[in-house]
């Protein structure tokens, strides 16, 4: 899979249905690079807010593969940029539905051959394993009954497949609390929490989601007791064109996003991501989390996020973005020397940070990131989610309030540089 494009502006698609800041960040290095931006997403996505691209097509409810395979043939790209997990499982979809469209897709995401893997956590740690990874023991569980033989005192973490963000995602230290985190991730699968997402959450994949809820598996994963890293990386056919390296500092709860960050060099993860890579022919941008082990230093993969993620756009010292690699790359042209690089190593996201903790110190000495060149983005990210400003959301959580989501350190003051 070597096909590269002959436009002198190659023509970018952004795919989200997550109102993820992530994807109108992206959309904005891509512009910088010269790239034409297209995007699909719902109404009141942050892509709204981001001058310069070309066209929005709408992520549509009631039929979304196919709005999304419309938008795909609509816009024409040289690459399909999926933002969230969601967009990713609807491409591998339209992968084995349409064979014409295979090539580009492949081109977007990496060999079809490697999609099985890529959806089950079990199946692709047992890859990484396979290549000297170093990961944390993880089992895949059909039924409650694989959780009656519970290990001991020590805890575990279950995982529900095809989720992200966090969400799906339980630490769990009895076999009680186990087997409530097991019906827990299940019910939340039903028919009412679909309709709730469609109503009130306002996510286009909430009934595709509920309709493909049966093939829906949970692994139990080793518990590794240390600092979450994230890596994003660069890919094409198997090549590793750049990779940004970041230990987390501050995040939305113990199993949530990153707030604040901090840049890493680790050969360890550097081996990992470029044996991934190459063994699954991996192209576009894909995430990979791993946790440094406390007392020994080592880094544990945990899983893949086959999508970019919010470190895509970050110009960082000595070897810019990852837009600026991949654009370079649809141009078959040279990755362009970085410039305009933040300072220092500490990264606070905008506005998850400031949102999550308005006092925190990362945002008077780490780098703020936030997206000067686009006011009214910067504005409606202040915002409450534009979900949440609709009547229903408002009438909902007046009788259900959220839950409150805290932030977790895992990094100290003195870490800011």
């Amino acid at each position: 899979m070597t096909v590269l494009s002959e436009r002198p502006q190659p023509i970018v698609l952004l795919c989200a249905t997550m109102r993820w800041p992530l994807s109108a960040r992206l959309a904005m290095a891509f512009l910088a690079h010269g790239c034409k931006v297209r995007g699909v997403c719902p109404s009141g996505h942050p892509l709204h807010f981001v001058s310069g691209i070309e066209s929005l097509y709408p992520y549509r409810s009631l039929d979304s593969v196919e709005s999304l395979r419309a938008a795909i043939l609509a816009s024409n790209p040289d690459l399909i940029v999926p933002c969230d997990d969601g967009v990713v499982w609807q491409l591998h979809e339209i992968h084995t539905k349409f064979p014409e469209m295979r090539p580009l897709i492949e081109r977007s995401l990496g060999s079809g051959d490697a999609y099985p893997q890529i959806c089950s956590r079990a199946a692709f740690l047992q890859t990484a394993s396979e290549l000297g990874i170093r990961v944390p023991t993880t089992k895949t569980v059909t039924s409650e009954n694989d959780l009656e033989a519970w290990p001991g005192d020590d805890p575990e973490v279950l995982k529900l497949d095809g989720t992200s963000g966090g969400n799906g995602v339980a630490i769990v230290r009895s076999k009680s609390d186990a087997l409530a985190a097991y019906r827990r991730l299940f019910r939340g699968l039903g028919t009412s929490t679909a309709w709730k997402r469609l109503l009130i959450n306002r996510d286009p994949l909430a009934l595709w989601f509920w309709r493909r809820r049966e093939t829906a598996s949970v692994t139990i994963q080793e518990f590794i007791q240390g600092r979450p890293a994230n890596a994003m990386l660069a890919c094409w056919d198997g090549e590793l064109l750049g990779i940004v390296t970041v230990e987390v500092l501050a995040a939305r709860g113990a199993t949530g996003g990153a707030t604040v960050v901090r840049l890493l060099q680790n050969d360890e993860i550097e081996r990992a991501a470029r044996l991934l890579a190459g063994k699954l022919k991996l192209s576009g941008f894909h995430g990979l989390d791993f946790v440094i082990e406390r007392t020994t230093g080592t880094a544990y993969l945990i899983e893949l996020n086959p999508r970019c993620t919010q470190l895509g756009h970050l110009r960082v010292p000595g070897k810019g973005d990852l837009a600026g690699a991949m654009s370079a790359k649809l141009r078959d042209e040279p990755t362009p020397a970085p410039k305009d690089c933040f300072q220092g190593d500490t990264v606070a996201f905008f506005p998850q940070a400031f949102n999550l903790n308005p006092k925190s110190c990362y945002l008077r000495c780490g780098y703020h990131d936030v997206p000067w060149e686009e006011p009214a983005l910067v504005i409606e990210l202040l915002r409450p989610g534009w979900p949440e400003r609709q009547w229903l959301s408002r009438a909902y959580h007046s009788f259900r309030v959220p839950e409150k989501v805290e932030e977790e350190k895992f990094g100290r003051e003195h870490d800011v540089h």
